[in-house]
């Protein structure tokens, strides 16, 4: 028995076509014409993503849906199709009433679509027909003309087991055009592998506008039709295709016998039910959206939840922190902070000691040493004594070049000499990478002797601690002078001179590994769980990113470095205190001193010594004294300042690196859910 079905598409209400103003066209009822749209528009979103043949089978129903709602909606297209000798044309005849489809013992008969057509109240039919490409001496009308067929367009295929090749091909074309389909078996191939696996399987999910029927059940003694019908629906249920049974919508199965009439009248009135309802044109289309977001879903459909993790963000920006060394570089900071508080607030004599190590260290192994050697805090505008090598001062190379020593060691190796931010556009040119060889031969002779001793912060050893020696050539950094060696220590003077060691080392190249191990580790977690092409266009942006990120981290880190090159903006109020201090305990020491030369040498009465030990005391013992008490009050302010131009550091490399990988990658990730929100549209979940 057939089940009614549901008017409309998607439980709407009312038919599903409406017609326009222009008499002819009309559209969608909303939840389909909802999914065709998103279909559409999944289809625009994904072509720079996916190849054209993945989307060709959605664009062939679009293209399908957009010529099946420019023709007559006033009519239901419905073929007969079935094997060879299943008396699909004698059901034609019986249906239409008079002989239209010819019958005979011949195989194949059908050779060419029969169409009848139950004219509708509009015309449109042609149109159709013609979609079809059925002959117009094949074009028929019924001979009652019943008016409970109105608008039936009943169409006679050939045999889809046809021997003729051409015959085949004319169904399977017609199968994708036509608006419904009533399958005709007999009761002895109604189970042929050939119509279940070529045909009923595949075409499972058009349950809804497709008929089933037994046809020559005059043929089966007393119960065996009920016993045949039986075993024909446990084989559509195997197909996985739904029957109309309880009130569910799907397939209806009839048993009947087109040369007797039994059953027939119980079709027609099934037929007369299903063309009323103006519907089937939209369930069909419906169920080839299903089919094609179903052959579509494994490259939209994520195996997991995708996206950006914030832990994923912060392990990507503390990666670039390393690759620019922003810790090395905070702790050279807070050091440069206590070496100015300690010029600051040393005693006179400090400073003269200061100034003169200064003078000598610079005279002494040129412009190299000044800025690798004993005078590393000169480039920060204040001396420190020859002697300050200890505890990294003088090994950090320069309180702001010592910020990507170990922030850039690959597997625990610093990377001595690499230059994070240290060279600009120009000296990416040829001309400047000359330039830089000279410098590098012509004044790193002693230069790179002092950063064997001090570069690394620890006086003799040579090891690497953080620093790396470079250049300066009227403020600007001319050229990396110094590499580590796989054992952790610095080359030889000569070596790093060219004197028939090893080169010195692009910068470029040495902060490379760090940078393109981020922008991979942050790609993978970004793409990790997403359908193959849309991972892969998420790879790409990263990499199109990640070209160009070391320089760009290089010009950020320069920035740092020159704004940390003057040394804090604010000098503490206390630091003029302390110092004036100092200079009248200097006073004291000196009249104390003074006094004591005058009652040694006689000039003064011979107790005149006892009122000069108390200012010479106070002024020799208060001096140090109260440059200790500095250095301890100045730890928490330096260690405040190193934190902030981490800090800084820290955040211009995210900065930069959320530019150039994480907004493209998040632009990737945005595309990819609203194609999947299209997606989901466009399947009806």
């Amino acid at each position: 028995m057939v089940q009614p079905r549901s008017p409309g598409v998607d439980g709407g209400s009312g038919g599903g076509y409406r017609w326009v103003a222009d008499g002819g066209r009309r559209g969608a009822g909303g939840g389909l014409r909802g999914r065709l749209d998103a279909l559409r528009e999944l289809i625009a979103l994904s072509r720079t993503r996916l190849d054209g043949r993945t989307l060709e089978g959605a664009g062939r129903v679009l293209e399908t849906a957009d010529e099946r709602y420019r023709l007559s909606g006033e009519h239901t297209v419905v073929a007969i199709a079935g094997a060879t000798g299943s008396g699909k044309s004698s059901l034609f005849n019986a249906l239409a009433g008079a002989n239209r489809s010819q019958v005979g013992p011949r195989r194949p008969t059908t050779a060419e679509p029969v169409a009848c057509v139950w004219p509708g109240s509009r015309p449109g039919a042609e149109g159709l027909l013609h979609r079809l490409g059925v002959p117009a001496h094949r074009r028929h009308t019924p001979a009652d003309g019943s008016s409970e067929l109105h608008g039936l367009i009943l169409i006679d295929l050939p045999d889809h087991d046809s021997s003729a090749t051409e015959h085949r091909a004319q169904v399977d074309r017609m199968l994708e055009l036509v608006d419904a389909v009533i399958w005709v078996v007999d009761p002895e191939k109604y189970a042929d592998a050939v119509l279940h696996e070529r045909y009923l399987r595949p075409l499972a999910g058009y349950a809804e506008v497709m008929f089933v029927v037994l046809n020559q059940v005059d043929r089966l003694p007393g119960d065996a039709a009920d016993q045949v019908v039986d075993d024909l629906r446990r084989l559509l249920d195997e197909d996985g295709l739904a029957l109309g049974e309880h009130g569910e919508p799907g397939a209806a199965v009839l048993a009947l016998s087109a040369a007797t009439g039994r059953g027939v009248g119980e079709l027609r009135e099934a037929l007369g039910q299903f063309v009323a309802e103006r519907g089937a044109a939209d369930r069909r289309l419906a169920a080839d959206v299903d089919a094609a977001a179903e052959r579509l879903r494994s490259v939209y459909v994520a195996q997991s939840q995708v996206g950006l993790t914030e832990r994923a963000r912060a392990e990507f920006d503390d990666r670039l922190a390393e690759a620019v060394g922003a810790v090395a570089t905070g702790r050279a900071a807070e050091r440069d902070w206590l070496r100015y508080a300690e010029r600051a607030c040393g005693s006179p004599w400090a400073r003269m000691r200061g100034r003169r190590g200064s003078r000598w260290g610079t005279g002494g192994s040129g412009a190299g040493a000044g800025a690798a050697g004993v005078g590393a805090f000169t480039g920060a505008g204040g001396p420190t004594g020859t002697g300050r090598t200890d505890e990294g001062r003088a090994g950090a190379l320069r309180a702001r070049t010592g910020r990507t020593g170990a922030g850039r060691g690959v597997g625990g190796r610093a990377a001595v000499g690499r230059t994070c931010g240290g060279r600009n556009e120009a000296g990416r040119s040829e001309a400047a990478r000359n330039e830089a060889r000279r410098n590098e031969v012509g004044r790193t002779g002693a230069g790179m002797a002092g950063a064997g001793v001090t570069g690394a912060g620890r006086a003799g050893s040579g090891q690497s601690g953080g620093g790396r020696a470079a250049l300066w050539r009227n403020g600007v950094r001319r050229g990396v002078v110094g590499r580590q060696g796989m054992s952790g220590h610095l080359p030889s003077a000569g070596a790093a001179a060219g004197g028939g060691g090893e080169p010195a080392v692009d910068g470029r190249a040495a902060a490379r590994p760090v940078v393109e191990q981020a922008v991979r580790t942050v790609a993978g977690e970004a793409s990790h769980g997403l359908p193959a092409p849309w991972a892969q266009a998420v790879r790409e942006a990263a990499d199109r990113g990640a070209y160009g990120l070391p320089e760009a981290l290089d010009r950020v880190a320069a920035d740092a470095e020159e704004s940390l090159r003057g040394g804090p903006a604010v000098k503490p109020r206390w630091w003029t205190v302390a110092a004036s201090l100092q200079g009248l305990l200097s006073v004291l020491q000196v009249v104390g001193l003074l006094w004591l030369l005058g009652a040694v040498t006689g000039v003064g009465e011979g107790t005149a010594w006892v009122s000069g030990l108390l200012p010479a005391l106070v002024g020799s013992v208060g001096g140090p004294t109260l440059a200790w008490l500095c250095r301890v009050v100045a730890r928490g302010p330096a260690r405040r300042y190193g934190q902030d131009a981490e800090r800084r550091l820290r955040s211009a490399a995210a900065g930069c690196g959320r530019a150039r990988v994480l907004e493209p990658v998040a632009a990737e990730l945005l595309r990819y859910r609203e194609v999947r929100e299209q997606y989901a549209v466009a399947s009806g979940a």
